[in-house]
């Protein structure tokens, strides 16, 4: 079984979300989404989400799409992936804070999954900075 992580924050859901976890989900058999906790949000884009995290993990998982949704982890964002050891990990194309480095530092930490980076979807309307 080939399990694909992918992590984002969701806050409003939009097609360019839809688009990202249908493809990530065709690179294996078992999606794992890994849904940023508010405090990193907050961090990363300098606003609070629109949505608490479990408000945001309760409508990815209503999607149906993922095997399973999981928060992150505030203190450690890479504990999660040594947690559940994917076999590949799908990034949005506009994801840069936590993919720099990521592979070197997976690889430290004894983890050689694949990383791809995903193509977007009609980027120009479907991007939630531009839908907020």
């Amino acid at each position: 079984m080939t399990t694909v992580m992918c992590f984002g924050t969701f806050d409003t859901l939009h097609p360019g979300h839809l688009y990202f976890l249908r493809e990530c989900r065709r690179y294996g058999d078992n999606l794992v989404v890994v849904i940023a906790r508010d405090a990193t949000v907050a961090k990363v884009k300098g606003k609070k989400p629109k949505y608490s995290e479990r408000e945001r993990k309760e409508h990815i998982q209503d999607l149906k799409i993922a095997n399973r949704v999981v928060l992150g982890y505030e203190a450690d964002p890479y504990e999660i992936i040594e947690e559940i050891n994917p076999n590949i990990i799908c990034l949005g194309y506009d994801q840069n804070s936590f993919s720099e480095n990521l592979k070197q530092i997976l690889e430290d930490r004894g983890l050689t999954p694949k990383i791809i980076r995903m193509r977007p979807y009609r980027e120009e309307i479907y991007k939630s900075s531009k839908l907020a």
